[in-house]
């Protein structure tokens, strides 16, 4: 038996940084990881699909380039390599994260664990592992949904359709969340024929509705079918997909050749050992933690999706390195969701921080939102990607900003900054005051800022 201050069960974006966070806080840590290191996000999630998505950017730009000045003649793309290339890109980071567990002295067994007590770990091969605290980092998979031929050959999760490699002709998403939207947005790019299928009356239902609003007119106008309000009844052979107005009961079918299920996640909590030392679930399944991520059981902490307060590697990231400094006896400070980015790679990007205007109002404050429009940014302009907003909703007694809301160019990248601000408790006249560099796209979140008092000087005069 080995023994050390702390094991980790679980080796994606919580469970790694987490062990390496241990061993630089001095413990003796293990890593167990039975698949990859790097868990869904860089193996079946993040990283796959940010990386079919560069490759259809790529593809899209040299097919369009006329209004630069550029023609490309024949301009093809080879399915086949986009997939290798993902392939690739993974590997490559899987293999550094090994180098770094081993750098920081981390013990790392690639096996297969179970909890059989709040300090003992077996694993597969036999070894039983000895240890002070537990940490289960089990993540997520794709949600079954129980659909009539659901298991049809054709018909297959986001790790199942990364894995193919014969690019389809007509591609049915079921599922308007990240992960459908994502996806349609590398199948139209490549010039795939795209349906999505959605039971609520809108995409991306948690995002605020002038960015939903601004996806749903992008995904149309590049050809992307629309089927929303409906209810999935089944799967035909031939991957006939049926579906029913949640309304009034009209119902419809859709036909493609790949049939992408993209329902959501669901935790990787069976069959873990978790039932066995007594530790608390919910109804889905999902451990119930403090703000520090401990569960009932002392000693044991569960920490990303499988605790279900943020299904996003970088929260599971940052409850990782928490939990690991608090282990230590380091003082730490309880992760504020409020504060967190939640970012979609479709085109344009878009990402927000905070409550929606929708939300902010629930509060019964007296709310201010400023909008500004990237046709105003000079940068944005130069790259031919011009379109989209940035919002910002805040509170008009205090000034805190409430929620940031962007879809453009570099989307992703600006949600970094808001949530800065938001974590030093900033207001919008500290960002309005701040001098952004031009020309960025960056110089719209100021603009927002300055919209929110009226004194925008790149925005047309609101006549009141």
């Amino acid at each position: 038996m080995q023994k050390f201050d702390a094991v980790v069960v679980g080796g994606g974006p919580g469970g790694y940084a987490c062990a390496i966070r241990l061993a630089q806080n001095g413990l003796k840590a293990a890593l167990v990881e039975e698949a990859e290191l790097g868990g869904t996000c860089l193996n079946q999630g993040c990283i796959p699909t940010k990386t079919l998505l560069h490759s259809a950017d790529v593809y899209y730009e040299a097919k369009n380039g006329g209004p630069f000045g550029v023609t490309a003649v024949d301009v093809s793309f080879d399915y086949a390599k986009i997939i290798e290339r993902k392939n690739a890109v993974s590997k490559q980071l899987s293999g550094g994260i090994a180098a770094l567990e081993k750098s920081h002295g981390v013990t790392v067994f690639k096996d297969r664990a179970t909890i059989t007590s709040r300090t003992t770990v077996a694993l597969a091969g036999g070894e039983t592992l000895e240890c002070k605290h537990l940490i289960v980092a089990t993540g997520s998979s794709p949600a079954r949904i129980p659909i009539p031929g659901v298991d049809l050959p054709g018909v297959v999760d986001s790790t199942g359709l990364l894995e193919q490699t014969r690019c389809p002709k007509h591609i049915i998403i079921v599922g308007g969340g990240v992960i459908g939207i994502e996806f349609a947005t590398f199948y139209y790019r490549l010039g795939v024929k795209v349906t999505i299928i959605e039971m609520l009356d809108r995409v991306l239902g948690p995002l605020d509705k002038d960015i939903t609003d601004f996806v749903e007119a992008e995904l149309k106008k590049n050809g992307v079918e629309l089927v929303l309000g409906v209810r999935v009844e089944s799967i035909e052979p031939g991957l006939k997909v049926n579906y029913a107005s949640v309304k009034d009961g009209i119902k419809g079918t859709a036909e493609g050749d790949v049939v992408l299920m993209a329902g959501g996640r669901a935790p990787n909590t069976r069959g873990v050992g978790l039932e066995a030392i007594g530790v608390k679930t919910d109804r889905k399944g999902f451990v119930e933690v403090d703000g520090l991520c401990r569960t009932n059981v002392p000693g044991v902490y569960a920490i990303g999706d499988i605790n279900g307060k943020m299904q996003l590697a970088h929260v599971a990231t940052a409850q990782g390195t928490l939990v690991a400094d608090h282990i230590a006896g380091k003082p730490c400070k309880q992760l504020n969701l409020n504060r967190i980015p939640s970012c979609v790679y479709c085109n344009p990007e878009t990402a927000m921080v905070g409550l929606t205007e929708e939300q902010a109002r629930a509060t019964g404050r007296e709310i201010g939102v400023g909008k500004f429009n990237l046709s105003g940014n000079g940068k944005a302009l130069t790259m031919g990607e011009n379109k989209g907003l940035v919002k910002l909703v805040f509170d008009k007694a205090t000034e805190e900003i409430l929620g940031f809301h962007v879809i453009g160019p570099r989307a992703t990248d600006l949600a970094a900054e808001v949530a800065a601000v938001l974590e030093c408790e900033g207001t919008i006249s500290e960002i309005g005051s701040t001098v952004h560099p031009h020309p960025t796209v960056s110089e719209v979140v100021m603009e927002a800022a300055h919209v929110c008092h009226g004194t925008c000087v790149h925005a047309p005069k609101v006549r009141r």
